[in-house]
């Protein structure tokens, strides 16, 4: 018997059913952000290519051992990069720690739907440290995944029932700015660049409603990949551009200028009660 269109898998996968796949890309998570009472989010962006201190330490060890695993002796250029990996597994264990801050701050607010829930592309490195924070904290965590033909799995730390996965990047980064309220841009690479200059372009072009705030974190990886101040000598850019970002080097000065940003503009002034029904963010895409 012929199934019904809906219930044809072919017909779903075709050239022809590409908008259906789209608007399903827009309302399944819109149930499901509902049904969890997920009112915004803040964002952490990073590379995926980041390990935990005790996975970094772990890999260079063995690698000093001699490769104990029977590949040969590494060459000092493997070791190199290990014990480059252990060096930058700091922003891994720092993003893990600021999600845990920002988790308990926004817990112990007492609202009635989840505020500022820690969301993440929902892969490994720093996108697994902030679901990994933000649940070591006792809080919901969000994971956005892609479907990629080489690369990557969901993390184990994300909520159950807020682990999606998404066909389309421009679906995916879409939901990564419709609830947003800060975004944090720990050091990557090409995707966190990417997924970067697109929110600052929408605020830069003023697409985004919501007051929405970028910490970029980590001077001094940030200060050598990008010269903001090169962009506004050559006026490619406005002062008022640049200042669109903030600058944070600890988990301490992060969650300090979330929490100023998030309590100034995102929070009901003393006495003023939470609507029953969480507004989803504004935006004017």
């Amino acid at each position: 018997m012929q199934p019904l269109a809906y219930r044809d898998h072919a017909f779903l996968d075709s050239d022809e059913a590409r908008p259906l796949r789209i608007l399903a890309e827009y309302h399944e998570p819109l149930a499901r952000f509902t049904a969890q009472h997920i009112q915004d989010t803040v964002v952490f962006f990073g590379s995926a290519r980041t390990l935990s201190r005790e996975d970094s330490t772990s890999v260079l060890e063995r690698l000093r051992a001699g490769a104990p695993d029977g590949t040969g002796t590494p060459s000092d250029e493997d070791v190199a990069r290990a014990e480059a990996a252990v060096e930058w597994s700091r922003y891994y264990e720092e993003a893990r720690e600021l999600a845990k801050l920002l988790t308990a701050w926004s817990l112990a607010l007492g609202t009635a739907h989840q505020r500022f829930v820690v969301t993440s592309g929902g892969g490994p490195g720093i996108m697994e440290a902030a679901n990994r924070g933000a649940t070591e904290a006792g809080g919901k965590t969000i994971g956005l995944n892609i479907r990629l033909p080489f690369e990557q799995g969901p993390n184990p730390y994300i909520t159950e029932g807020l682990h999606f996965e998404f066909r389309y990047f421009f679906m995916r980064k879409f939901w990564f700015a419709y609830l947003a309220k800060s975004l944090v841009i720990f050091p990557g690479g090409f995707g966190t660049l990417d997924e970067m200059f697109d929110i600052l372009t929408l605020m830069q072009t003023d697409k985004l409603a919501a007051n929405i705030q970028i910490v970029l974190y980590g001077s001094e990886y940030w200060n050598r990949v990008l010269s903001f101040d090169a962009l506004r000598d050559a006026g490619a850019v406005n002062t008022s551009d640049v200042r669109l970002l903030d600058r944070a080097d600890t988990p301490s000065q992060a969650f300090e200028l979330l929490r100023s940003h998030l309590t100034g503009h995102h929070l009901p002034p003393a006495g003023v009660p939470t609507p029953a029904v969480p507004e989803i963010a504004k935006t004017r895409f």
